[in-house]
């Protein structure tokens, strides 16, 4: 059986390359992310390792809690405790660190943005031991006039030693003369962020930490017992102070840079699996359609004493070689994805430093398991299927495969179906992600069962456009269509999978920008929205700004917003604070109980209608509240206001918030002027405002448009990343075809043979496949329109407050269906049509 299984593999190969590559694909991106996190998670491991191996301890607050990308949020040292622990027996050297908010200006004028990464502003320590920068070219800041900055933006943005350099900070904006150029560790740069870094005594002032440290990094003296020496140091120490080793230190940085990537690489995986789900059905049809072509072979096999055991050995068989092969295959190109999600990651802004590919043996083992096993469970159906041929079909010029009852198709299609509409709902309500993959899934698998139902007359639909246009060829392609509605719907599900998640996205993002966009002006009074350009400092700017703008004449009402992190009851959780002051000229709050700016004012806090209701909270209640600064508090319930996209589910006042917050940077600053939304009112802000280009200045209509700007630009990331798994359903589409012209060969020599010209021939069998892709794709956008409407019903607590059907974008989807299609049947329909009519005619 073993012989017989590799001849029949050598005897296919193109048909099972075709298959293979759905797995190749798919494999190749799971190993390319892969790759791609462990080099990233080695390079940057050697990287602060470097960084921290001569900082032998660290000197630091203790943490209230993680924030955002597992950072924790830690409150400033006194600077005095340096002193204490410099007398320490032991400690060689004990040097203050403080870090802060600096934006770099380019010498053409326009802000250094960053795509998100972190803008940051530094002490530079001299002890060039423990600094974790080093000088390349110049010298160190020695002066409050210095600054030195890292290679990567200053080879980037043209900046050379001596030149001046303006610099955004959490006060007015200052400029400096670059006295250095430094890189951080081995890197040119730290993962995009940009480096600005000052003498200590600066940088404390610049950052508002005169008299205290963020840090302290420590410096043992040769052959000290360290294990002594930190509980030596940890004796004089004040309370919420706490002494760790430098390792500590470099593994919690390693981790905190992990996870700001983690999101990138667990997108990529999902979109990966969703390829090799949709190559599944490639693979399922795939099989299906050879155990069908195979009856006679099989039926011999069995004459000849094969037991039914052996028959469904040898068609895994199949499946396990051409699924290993496969893998390998898609192993080897996960390396070469892994350079191309890197070069991806460069091109979003994102720089990392050089490190050589990294290759563990987990990545081996997963690949192989998930391409093999994706690939035995798809052709398991085929192969059970193929035990159920009879001996006597070896007598028979007829396929007498035994197949399964439409009222046990649509039983059995109906329960999963079922089943997964259930699961759906309940991860979207709990939330659960992973019931609703599972229940996504299930919907598929029994949509996928119950679509031959219906697959001969909507084929049949289909086809009555092409049959009046194309004429003979139309027909026949329509009848071909028609012939096997089981086939048609096999070969259709990796599409229908395909345009279903496509479909999705896109009622899910039109939703989410409609109710965006439509709920500023249920949000924003005001005449112009303040925000950072271009992802700068993480969305923050200068506190400065809102002082400037109060400035610039004709403006009547400024309301700066913040945010910040803090623990509400147990849950981590935003804050937003405004100023109570003239709010109303500014913020539109839609108040249901207590009162609004007046609560604020007396500081108290503001719940929205989604948290009061879930928190069973109303006006008076009193939370337990912890804030990294402060500690934990009580907030009384001073109001709930209905569902406002800018506040969030808390608000406080400005007041309060900065007593609990230490120099937090503002994310926008709203204005209002008494002329209103104007141009002239806008060239004034920006003119008054000059000495900030890293703000963008937008009317509530622009606000918007940026909005919605965002919301396409994360869609389009998203549709690329599917082209995958639709690029799999058209190879699987290719492949169907393929066999199919291969089972009718005989077929095609008698309509040749009658007067069917060779271009009539690739008409049939591109009409066929328009049938076949636009059947998958009306289903497929019927599903994903229903999948994507409950997503965004789903959410409508959270702010979607509208649910909206892009028709014009599904006919698009259907339009493109159809090209595809055609596209697809260019290389089957080519074959076809070169086949010898004599040969044709005499093969069975």
């Amino acid at each position: 059986m073993w012989k017989a299984t590799l001849k029949g593999l050598l005897a296919h190969k193109l048909r099972l390359a075709l298959t293979a590559v759905a797995i190749v694909l798919g494999v190749m991106f799971v190993s390319g992310t892969f790759v791609l996190t462990d080099t990233l998670h080695s390079t940057f491991t050697t990287l602060f390792n470097g960084i921290y191996q001569h900082v032998d301890f660290e000197v630091r607050g203790k943490a209230a809690f993680s924030g955002p990308a597992g950072s924790a949020v830690r409150s400033p040292i006194d600077q005095s405790i340096a002193q204490a622990v410099r007398k320490i027996p032991g400690v060689a050297d004990a040097v203050g660190t403080v870090t802060g908010y600096a934006q770099l200006v380019a010498t053409n004028g326009k802000a250094v943005t960053t795509s998100g990464a972190p803008t940051i502003g530094l002490s530079f320590n001299p002890v060039s031991q423990m600094s974790s920068l080093h000088i390349k070219s110049g010298s160190p800041p020695t002066s409050p006039n210095d600054v030195v900055i890292d290679a990567g933006t200053a080879t980037k943005y043209h900046f050379h030693v001596g030149h001046k350099v303006h610099v955004l900070l959490l006060g007015p904006p200052r400029t400096f003369t670059l006295t250095g150029i430094v890189t951080f560790g081995t890197a040119n740069n730290l993962a995009g962020a940009t480096i600005a870094a000052f003498d200590l005594p600066t940088a404390q002032t610049l950052f508002d930490r005169v008299g205290r440290y963020d840090a302290i990094d420590i410096l043992a003296k040769p052959g000290v017992n360290t294990a002594q020496l930190q509980r030596a140091i940890a004796r004089v120490l004040p309370p919420k102070v706490e002494v760790v080793t430098g390792q500590t230190v470099a593994n919690e940085a390693t981790n905190s840079i992990n996870q700001a990537l983690g999101f990138f690489s667990t997108a990529l995986l999902v979109f990966a699996f969703i390829s090799l789900f949709v190559g599944g059905f490639t693979i399922f049809n795939t099989f299906s359609i050879i155990v069908g072509q195979r009856t006679r072979e099989l039926a011999l096999l069995r004459v000849l004493g094969a037991s039914r055991r052996q028959v469904f050995r040898s068609v895994l068989a199949e499946a396990t070689i051409v699924g290993l092969v496969a893998s390998v295959v898609g192993l080897g190109l996960g390396v070469l994805a892994a350079v191309g999600l890197r070069a991806l990651l460069s091109a979003l802004g994102i720089s990392l430093p050089s490190g050589s590919l990294v290759f563990e043996l987990r990545t081996v083992i997963v690949a192989l398991l998930v391409g093999v096993g994706v690939t035995v469970v798809s052709a398991i159906s085929p192969a059970r299927r193929a035990v159920r041929i009879p001996p006597v079909a070896a007598l028979s010029e007829h396929d007498v495969v035994a197949t399964e009852s439409s009222r046990r198709r649509i039983i059995v299609g109906s329960a999963i179906a079922v089943l997964g509409v259930i699961a759906l709902a309940l991860g979207l309500t709990k939330p659960a992600i992973a019931l609703v993959g599972v229940g996504a899934v299930a919907i598929f698998i029994g949509i996928g069962m119950l679509a031959p139902l219906v697959a001969r007359p909507m084929a049949s639909v289909i086809g009555l456009p092409l049959a009046g246009l194309l004429g003979i060829p139309g027909k026949l392609g329509r009848e071909n269509s028609m012939r096997s509605p089981r086939r048609t719907a096999q070969t259709a599900a990796a599409l229908l999978v395909g345009l279903a998640l496509v479909s999705t996205i896109s009622v899910f993002g039109a939703s989410v920008s409609r109710s965006a966009t439509g709920s500023i002006d249920q949000a924003i009074s005001a005449s112009y929205i303040i925000t950072a350009a271009g992802g700068g400092g993480q969305g923050q700017f200068s506190a400065s700004t809102a002082g400037a703008a109060a400035r610039v004449p004709g403006v009547t009402a400024i309301s700066t917003v913040y945010t910040g992190e803090f623990k509400f009851r147990k849950d981590l959780s935003q804050l937003t604070a405004v100023s109570p002051n003239r709010l109303a000229q500014t913020i539109i709050l839609r108040m249901q109980n207590g009162s609004g700016a007046p609560a604020l004012t007396a500081g108290r806090l503001l719940v929205d209608t989604t948290t009061a209701t879930s928190d069973h909270l109303v006006v008076g209640s009193t939370v337990p509240a912890k804030f990294a600064l402060t500690g934990n508090t009580h907030m009384q319930v001073g109001g709930i206001f209905k569902p406002n996209s800018l506040l969030g589910s808390f608000l406080v006042s400005d007041k309060y918030f900065l007593s609990h917050f230490d120099n937090p940077l503002p994310v926008a600053v709203l204005v209002r002027s008494a002329a209103g939304a104007t141009a002239a009112g806008k060239a004034a802000l920006n003119a008054g405002l000059r000495a900030y280009p890293n703000l963008k200045i937008q009317t509530q209509a622009e606000f918007k448009a940026s909005q919605q700007k965002m919301v396409n630009q994360l869609l389009g990331l998203v549709y690329v990343l599917l082209a995958l798994a639709v690029l799999i359903a058209l190879i699987g589409i290719v492949n169907t075809l393929m066999l199919s012209v291969f089972e009718r060969t005989h077929e095609i020599g008698l309509l040749r043979a009658v007067g069917m010209r060779r271009r009539q021939v690739r008409a049939m069998i591109r009409s066929e496949a328009v049938i076949l892709s636009v059947f998958g794709a009306i289903i497929g956008v019927v599903v994903g329109t229903g999948l994507g409407i409950a997503f965004a019903a789903s959410l409508k607590q959270q702010g979607i407050t509208d649910i909206v059907v892009p028709f014009s974008s599904l006919i698009v989807f259907l339009v493109i269906a159809a090209l595809l299609g055609l596209a697809a049947a260019s290389w089957p329909a080519r074959r076809a049509a070169k086949l010898d009519v004599l040969a044709a005619i005499a093969s069975q």
